[in-house]
């Protein structure tokens, strides 16, 4: 066997190996997402009482008077913040970082679900995120700039210069240390 065989035939195994693994990972993320209606109505095995007590807990609801109805309003709140997060972190366009806003705004609602002392749940969330807004809006715009100020410049298709702003790490530790 020549050397450029074997190495083809190196390079073949190797990519046999990452497309299983991609297929295992698709596999898993769509099961989830296919699942996602289910894991939604779990809400309705937890009582309709103030006090929820379980082998591993008991769980008093304050402002709600229902663990039922904290279950339900949190069940809104989780399965669509899990939703984003696998948009984030399996988008590859440009544009990916804008999705941080949205995660934050259910991040900071699931907080104020769980903090017994909110009086309205989904009031004064903008004036949290707005910081988040004010440095995300001004970057993905300033690298829509770059990306149109280019595609006037050079003979490029829009799909060849968004491949061009791709980050793409190898694992999903690479792409959570990427934000940090």
């Amino acid at each position: 066997m020549s050397n450029k065989a074997h190495k083809s035939k190196k390079a073949g195994l190797k990519f046999q190996r990452t497309d299983n693994k991609s297929v295992i990972i698709g596999t898993i993320l769509a099961t989830f997402i296919a699942s996602t209606p289910y894991l939604f109505y779990l809400y309705e095995s937890v009582p309709d009482e103030k006090v929820w007590n379980t082998f591993l807990f008991t769980y008093t609801s304050e402002y709600y008077q229902s663990a039922f109805v904290t279950a339900w309003t949190l069940t809104g709140k989780v399965i669509p913040l899990l939703l984003l997060f696998i948009w984030f972190f399996t988008n590859r366009h440009w544009w990916y970082h804008v999705l941080l806003i949205p995660i934050a705004m259910y991040c900071f609602q699931i907080f104020t679900i769980l903090n017994d002392d909110v009086q309205y749940i989904d009031s004064n969330q903008i004036l949290y995120l707005i910081p988040l807004m004010a440095i995300v809006i001004p970057s993905i715009y300033l690298i829509r700039a770059q990306i149109f100020n280019r595609l006037n410049t050079v003979n490029k298709s829009l799909e060849e210069l968004e491949e061009e702003f791709k980050i793409k790490p190898k694992t999903l530790w690479g792409k959570i240390k990427q934000y940090f």
